[in-house]
């Protein structure tokens, strides 16, 4: 870790671009595209895939853990294995912007230092709360389980997860860029608790899409997690700051599915 990082003049950013396949990618500098459950991928030759991409089962890793934890392999594998005054993850469909273009360093730097968290812009859900649309969605099961680890392991967060789970917004994705003492600290608590949720949690019966529920979890022990720093005063609300999320998202699919499961209890079978 570098010392004092936020008094040195050229600060170091390295963004993950969380992805399974082949795709476009950004050209900055501070994006590092990575193959998220590289762990026994084998490609049409026979041979380990390769996608040009660093590997998230390279160094200290969870790679295997994919199937349940999706992009979170690569928040772990940037945590264990980057060294950075900041260091974020973003997805390969869904990058940070500013001015109508992928986020560069050097729209950035001018918040370096300053800002200590970077969030995509609130998700805002309208009708539901995180926990109703959790619920209707999902397995509220789950959700369940990890609250019940929360307490158990770091009681002072339940009043900050409640507040968190009862706002009909959130932030979501598991995106953000973090000073990197900051995402330390955030790991440290997700990854305790989510390691002990996954060992009560039976998904050995699920769907490949039914397994990706830690994913989901963490989504929402966010925005907790995030409040609690703000209610204790660890971070300041002046010292984070929203960035636009470019997406690629089928919302003729998505809008009728977001209604079916709330009024039809229709749960999510699909990523849309």
């Amino acid at each position: 870790m570098h010392e004092n990082s936020c008094s040195l003049s050229v600060l170091q950013v390295q963004i993950v671009v969380a992805a399974h396949k082949r795709y476009t990618m950004p050209g900055d500098e501070i994006y590092l595209p990575l193959h998220v459950g590289s762990e026994g991928k084998i490609g049409a030759d026979g041979k380990p895939l390769d996608l040009g991409y660093k590997k998230d089962n390279t160094g200290e890793n969870i790679s295997e853990l994919n199937g349940s934890f999706c992009e979170l392999t690569g928040l772990y594998w940037a945590w264990k294995n980057l060294d950075a005054d900041y260091i974020g993850l973003t997805h390969y469909r869904r990058l940070f912007e500013m001015d109508g273009r992928p986020l560069t360093y050097k729209q950035i730097k001018p918040y370096l230092g300053k800002i200590k968290l970077f969030t995509p812009r609130k998700r805002r859900y309208v009708i539901e709360t995180l926990k109703s649309h959790y619920s209707h969605t999902h397995y509220m099961a789950h959700l369940e389980t990890a609250k019940a680890v929360l307490v158990e392991k770091y009681p002072e967060y339940k009043g900050a997860y409640e507040k968190a789970i009862c706002r009909t917004w959130g932030y979501m994705f598991n995106m953000m860029i973090m000073e990197q003492a900051l995402l330390d600290e955030y790991c440290q608590w997700l990854f305790d608790i989510l390691f002990e949720t996954f060992k009560r949690i039976d998904c050995s019966r699920y769907s490949d899409f039914e397994k990706r529920y830690m994913g989901r979890i963490s989504e929402i022990l966010f925005n907790a997690w995030l409040e609690q720093q703000l209610r204790t005063g660890r971070l300041k609300k002046e010292e984070t700051m929203e960035l636009k999320c470019s997406m690629e998202e089928n919302w003729g699919v998505k809008i009728p599915a977001f209604f079916k499961a709330k009024f039809f209890g229709k749960k999510y079978e699909r990523s849309f």
